[in-house]
């Protein structure tokens, strides 16, 4: 259902609050409690208090838009007790030892540093606390904090903390597990709605993304790689690109024999997808000048194997697994899926299809990089740069403390800035070149050479028997493998509804691939909810139920499912299900024709999403999604609610612009599309209106960049089913089968 958690360790949260020199160190080398020249006191890593009364806190994970840069900053202010009017955020080097686990991903940011953070900002408070006992000669427990201030609570006496900071370097650090956490009803800055810290820079064109990195002497590069992934360059006119006025340099990189893009993955984003592959890269003055080579270098690429792939060619050997009747692997076999399919009086099949799609960054890929007297420094756009530091520091053979990286703000990530790949080839040409020197990729570049999510084939059977319980369910998943263990986007044994169903066998037949994949926004679940929910919401009506009725009958009354961070509790989903349904007047009054309401839900990143979408489908088949509720249950706290309902609400658009117009298709080992034009986005003017609540749990708090996303696709289609009588079983949605009076 999920990855496995990023959650900091008790040692994570010893290091950052405990003594190393006088103060809180957080593992830096430097005395904590020394001023910084003109700006104050750095109490630890993460929060510096300044003489002009200015707090200064560090964001540690990547911002790709989801707002962390604001919402980790929030928790630490808020046991901090400082005034936010009067923080200042900025983001963290990346550095392991101090800030552990600087990655953003798999919706990890919230629940991996909520309590770190916490305990962060309370220690931070307690010494300065402790600074003004001492200045009063008064116990510690008659000093209370508020808005960047210790107050004497008999006397009514106050001091700012610019004032006591200095005061601070001498006084031991607190053990964090004595640290006393304030209670939610205390809680002045979590749970506001608060703008994001980098909104006015972003709505004035403020440099701050990777792409608008500037360094003295920079030069610019292009890298072409072959259409097809991994093939070899078998020759290039480099003295014709080289004769361009501006042009630097010109030449072939050979790459990594044997790269294999979708070997086996980590249990947690890391350096996934990092093979080097061949290409020819052009050095000059300007980017516009590199790319003036690409009409005179004459490439020509190797062969490779992976030429004979084709979309067309997987669709062709899903239908052959499929007539088969088995798959090569068995993932779940409970029960007697064959004698209960046989005996139930209605069955449904189905076959089900979604494609490979592009993650499409507003920000395509880029990178900046100086090789100078065996140092090198990056600036980079990532969502793992910790990773990113390992892994150019493999790729290069230089030792990790020679390598700096700076995190830039990302125009998107969507799970593709897990990979690291253009890092390692700014690394390489910065060293090729023995200076500074920025790689920008083309939309063309970034279209083409994408870690897609990848297509898959569902075979579903399912079957209800005479009381209308789900009795026997069958899928079998035509995906992507080899040797017996499927990609990065297969289906887990806890899907659900898997073990709610007493008669379920799972199965799966594996191609080999050539074309690159990768995590995308909410991994697996994007592709899985579509098929499960729309086939559930298939057999519901197959068996003349409300397909509200049959979800909530399904989930039943059982306690929890799995362990760990993939346990799923069902009155949860149910909760956010009910909630949904009454948001939406869920089958209250007649709709006008061709309009209809569709009901998903899904567990996805520890997340809780139920959705209903209510959509309209012109005569000519055009699909216009009017409304979108969603009720989410993602702990007992939000942390910032702005952030939050921007999150929700971008993934429920994300994920019907997916639906409607993307697909990325392969012909002859290479990518069709090329750009925008030939790989369609929503328009504003289709974006629909999407309603939100936020459903209250005793839970810690979870991550909302993904939950939000996989319900959408199922509850869109579902409803186009209401509305027309069609059934969607492929995508992105064929407006040829919607018309009015097509023949199906």
């Amino acid at each position: 259902m999920s990855e496995p958690a990023f959650t900091a360790s008790r040692r994570d949260i010893l290091k950052s609050v405990s003594a190393a020199g006088l103060l809180l160190s957080f593992s830096m080398p430097a005395r904590a409690g020394a001023a910084t020249a003109s700006a104050g006191t750095r109490l630890n890593a993460y929060v510096l208090v300044g003489s002009d009364g200015l707090v200064t806190i560090r964001a540690k994970n990547p911002e790709i838009g989801q707002g962390i840069k604001t919402s980790l900053p929030m928790i630490i202010a808020e046991e901090l007790d400082a005034a936010w009017s009067a923080v200042r955020v900025e983001m963290a080097p990346v550095d392991a030892a101090q800030f552990p686990v600087q990655v953003s991903g798999g919706s990890r940011s919230i629940p991996s540093s909520w309590d770190l953070l916490r305990r962060v900002g309370a220690a931070a408070r307690h010494v300065l606390v402790q600074a003004a006992a001492r200045q009063w000669n008064c116990p510690a427990d008659q000093c209370r904090t508020e808005a960047s201030q210790v107050i004497h609570v008999p006397t009514g006496r106050k001091l700012s903390y610019a004032a006591l900071a200095p005061a601070c370097g001498n006084i031991p650090a607190p053990d964090p597990a004595t640290l006393t956490l304030k209670p939610a009803s205390a809680y002045r800055i979590i749970g506001k709605p608060i703008a994001q810290v980098d909104q006015r820079g972003i709505v004035t064109g403020a440099p701050m993304f990777g792409i608008d990195v500037v360094r003295p002497g920079m030069l610019y590069a292009i890298y072409i790689k072959a259409p097809v992934y991994g093939a070899g360059v078998a020759s290039a006119n480099l003295a014709a690109a080289q004769a361009i006025k501006g042009v630097r340099r010109a030449f072939i990189v050979k790459g990594e024999d044997n790269i294999v893009p979708n070997s086996a993955r980590l249990s947690r984003p890391s350096n996934y997808g990092a093979g080097f592959v061949p290409g020819v890269v052009v050095v000059a003055d300007s980017w516009w000048t590199a790319n003036k080579a690409r009409d005179v270098l004459d490439i020509k690429w190797a062969d490779h194997p992976t030429a004979r792939q084709s979309t067309k060619g997987f669709a062709k050997a899903a239908d052959a697994f499929f007539a088969t009747g088995k798959g090569e692997v068995i993932l779940k076999n409970t029960g007697n899926f064959d004698q209960s399919f046989a005996e139930a009086p209605v069955k449904v099949e189905a076959r089900y299809h979604y494609p490979f799609v592009y993650h499409a960054p507003m920000e395509p890929m880029n990178c900046t990089a100086d090789f100078r007297a065996g140092k090198l420094e990056i600036w980079a756009p990532t969502q793992t740069p910790q990773a990113g530091h390992q892994l150019v520091a493999d790729k290069l053979g230089l030792k990790p403390a020679d390598v700096t990286i700076h995190m830039t703000r990302c125009g998107g990530g969507f799970g593709r800035r897990l990979a690291n790949d253009y890092m390692v080839e700014a690394a390489w040409i910065a060293r090729e070149i023995g200076g500074p020197v920025k790689l920008l990729w083309t939309r063309e570049e970034d279209v083409q050479h994408d870690k897609y999510r990848t297509c898959g084939f569902h075979h579903l059977r399912g079957g209800v028997d005479g009381k209308g319980a789900l009795v026997a369910l069958n899928d079998h998943f035509a995906t992507f493998g080899q040797d017996g263990k499927a990609m990065y986007d297969s289906e887990g044994p806890t899907e659900f509804p898997w073990s709610f169903v007493p008669n379920i066998r799972t199965e799966h037949s594996l191609m080999a691939l050539g074309v690159p994949t990768g995590p995308m926004r909410a991994p697996r679940s994007n592709a899985m909810a579509f098929v499960q929910q729309s086939f559930l919401d298939e057999l519901a009506h197959a068996a003349g139920q409300d397909p509200l009725a049959f979800q909530l009958r399904l989930l039943g009354d059982m306690g929890k499912v799995g362990e760990g961070e993939l346990t799923f509790v069902p009155a949860r989903m149910k909760a956010v299900l009910q909630a949904a349904a009454k948001m939406s007047g869920w089958g209250k009054g007649p709709l006008p024709a061709r309009e209809g309401k569709g009901i998903a839900c899904y567990y996805s990143h520890m997340g809780y999403v139920a959705q209903v979408v209510h959509a309209a489908v012109d005569d000519d088949g055009t699909v216009r999604v009017k409304k979108v509720w969603c009720a989410a249950d993602v702990g007992h706290t939000i942390v910032n609610p702005s952030g939050a309902t921007a999150q929700i609400e971008g993934a429920a658009l994300d994920g019907i612009s997916q639906a409607l117009f993307q697909e990325i298709t392969i012909v002859d080992g290479r990518i069709e599309q090329s750009n925008f034009g030939d790989y369609r986005l929503m328009r504003i003017n289709e974006a629909a209106p999407v309603e939100i609540q936020f459903v209250r749990s005793d839970n810690s708090p979870t991550g909302l960049g993904e939950p939000a996303l996989p319900p959408v696709v199922p509850a869109l289609t579902n409803a186009i089913f209401a509305a027309t009588g069609v059934r969607v079983r492929s995508l992105p949605i064929d407006p040829g089968l919607l018309k009015k009076g097509a023949s199906r």
